[in-house]
């Protein structure tokens, strides 16, 4: 039987009509309101040339000047004897030869280039993202387990953890975190952000743990045990192998949503990504422009997560 060959340029040319269509859509939607688009000041707030003054370091005379290119070789014969040799920019040179100076007085600039807000945001929502998730791993890893567990006071105890993290807003735990336990034990921001990323993750990722694990037909457990196996060797060997290709989904979209929720923690006053954009905002006054670009650079981080996701859940499935 011949299968016959369905085309698709029609629905592919459906879908750019459609995003053709929303762009022009947003276009119109600011016009609405008179928005001058400022995309020519957005740059800046990635990289930019930061100045550095340089300055005489006693009271002397500027002996020679020595223009190469961009830059201006400065020599200072300083009034206790000795030289000072500056480089600057040669358009930034404030003084000529011949002429005195003071102590303290500007001789012109050093320019180089210097990463902006919303890089080092970005940076931060990076660390933040990576320490909370390893961490939360680890947590969601231990408590799913401790679900499973025989032992009533384990089940009871991560029980509770699991319903009460899961019940509660991430943001009201960011700030008894900051506030209390971090009062009480003075702890950095820092330190109480993680921590409360980390233990809302590891609460749903316990749940997708135990899930996992519960999926896994009880006669590989019994299997196992049969061949020799002690419970934890069971575990480690048997069961949760074929768990972590089953929870593999849900624990890169749970991982994907952590990087969306570091935008919380600016709330204490945590310099990352979205917080780093508002004070863009506030001096660049390019409200939509900035909020764009803070969404693609989200895209930049979780697009690749999920692509890389889908590749090991299909590399996984082919070694069953």
């Amino acid at each position: 039987m011949i299968r016959k060959h369905r085309r698709t340029w029609p629905w592919h040319l459906l879908t750019g009509l459609i995003l053709a269509l929303t762009a022009w859509g947003l276009w119109y939607s600011t016009s609405l309101i008179s928005y001058e688009w400022r995309w020519n000041r957005v740059p800046q707030y990635f990289v930019y040339q930061a100045e550095e003054s340089q300055r005489a370091a006693d009271y002397g005379r500027i002996e020679s000047i020595t223009v190469e290119g961009e830059l201006a070789n400065v020599i200072l014969s300083a009034e206790s004897g000795g030289e000072q040799h500056l480089s600057v920019a040669s358009d930034s040179l404030q003084l000529a030869e011949g002429d005195d100076v003071a102590e303290g007085d500007l001789i012109g600039v050093t320019r180089h280039w210097a990463a902006g807000p919303l890089l080092w945001g970005l940076w931060t929502t990076l660390w933040i993202s990576v320490l909370s998730g390893v961490f939360g791993l680890l947590i969601g890893l231990v408590s799913g387990l401790c679900r499973l567990s025989s032992n009533p006071t384990l089940r009871d105890l991560s029980t509770v953890y699991v319903e009460l993290v899961r019940g509660t807003p991430l943001l009201v735990q960011i700030f008894i975190f900051y506030f209390f336990i971090g009062t009480v034990l003075n702890l950095s921001r820092e330190f109480a952000g993680v921590a409360a990323l980390a233990l809302f993750t590891g609460a749903y990722v316990s749940e997708i743990v135990r899930a996992g694990v519960q999926s896994v037909a009880k006669g590989q457990n019994e299997a196992a045990r049969s061949l020799g196996l002690t419970a934890a060797q069971s575990m480690r060997h048997v069961i949760l192998p074929q768990a972590f290709k089953r929870v593999l989904p849900p624990l890169a979209g749970q991982f994907i949503s952590l990087v969306k929720d570091t935008s919380l923690v600016s709330v204490i006053a945590i310099t990352e990504l979205t917080k780093s954009g508002r004070e863009a905002i506030t001096t660049s006054f390019s409200t939509f422009e900035i909020w764009f670009c803070i969404a693609a650079l989200y895209l930049v981080i979780n697009l690749p997560l999920s692509h890389i996701a889908g590749r090991l859940e299909r590399r996984l499935g082919k070694s069953d």
